[in-house]
């Protein structure tokens, strides 16, 4: 997988967001954590989609961000309507994988892309727990 040229059909959840006049930075682009932020609404309306309750911390099986990498590739300016996509790419025992990426709606051009590392985790018993079922039959690899 390579993050600098995924295209629209890498992915399956997708969610359009319209910029605000205060995603800006003293830059007059949009400032990084915006893109972070896009994309983490994305994943929870995945969720969401899926039926996955494990957005909250008062239920037996949610999820905790272990880590990320992000390419910023383009700038992005006020007003602009931006496509997130959003796909489950890998599955292990506890933790999984999400890829998301921010694609221009007027010409599908890739403005930004991430690899997100989450793990299964009970907020009850402040422990990791084996993956969702939900998560692993919605698991696309990339080959």
């Amino acid at each position: 997988m390579e993050m600098n040229s995924l295209k629209p059909t890498d992915f399956d959840f997708w969610l359009n967001v319209k910029t605000r006049w205060g995603d800006m930075d003293s830059l007059g682009h949009l400032n990084h954590t915006v893109y972070l932020s896009y994309m983490e609404t994305a994943r929870v309306s995945t969720y969401m989609d899926l039926g996955y309750s494990g957005i909250r911390n008062d239920t037996d099986e949610s999820t905790i961000l272990a880590s990320m990498e992000v390419h910023y590739l383009k700038q992005v300016n006020h007003p602009a309507s931006l496509n997130v996509g959003h796909r489950i790419c890998r599955v292990g025992k506890k933790s999984f994988d999400t890829l998301s990426a921010i694609f221009n709606n007027k010409n599908d051009e890739l403005l930004c892309s991430a690899l997100f590392k989450l793990v299964a985790f009970n907020y009850e018993t402040n422990q990791t727990i084996m993956v969702p079922e939900i998560i692993k039959r919605h698991c696309r690899p990339f080959e």
